[in-house]
């Protein structure tokens, strides 16, 4: 483990509404097993920065830091009282897992920790 690893806590109310604006990059899974899945391989893998990054205006002009991977990233969720409860173990800035959730999940997401990990 890094030791700039961060311990991200998430919470998504509703998994049914966690989907991207876009059907080719947002997750389209009904578990949490799933979404855990989708959002390890997002961090650890291109893929999903690959099809955005073709999505956009100028796709070569996008800045490389965009795509940075981890591949240690660790993934957990599961459902606590009808909403699911999820933990990114990662030394990726904030910035890029925000931006992947968001390429995910949308706006049905909010962080409610971060902690050394």
């Amino acid at each position: 483990m890094s030791k700039n690893q961060q311990r991200y806590y998430i919470r998504i109310d509703d998994l049914t509404l966690a989907r991207g604006a876009d059907p080719d990059m947002s997750f389209d899974g009904a578990t949490v097993e799933g979404l855990a899945a989708a959002v390890g391989t997002a961090l650890r893998e291109t893929a999903l920065f690959e099809r955005w990054r073709l999505e956009q205006e100028e796709p070569d002009e996008v800045d490389p830091q965009m795509g940075l991977l981890d591949a240690q990233a660790e993934v957990s969720a599961k459902t606590v009282r009808s909403r699911v409860d999820m933990t990114i173990v990662t030394d990726l800035p904030h910035a890029l897992i925000k931006h992947r959730l968001h390429l995910l999940i949308g706006e049905h997401w909010r962080l409610y920790d971060v902690k050394a990990a």
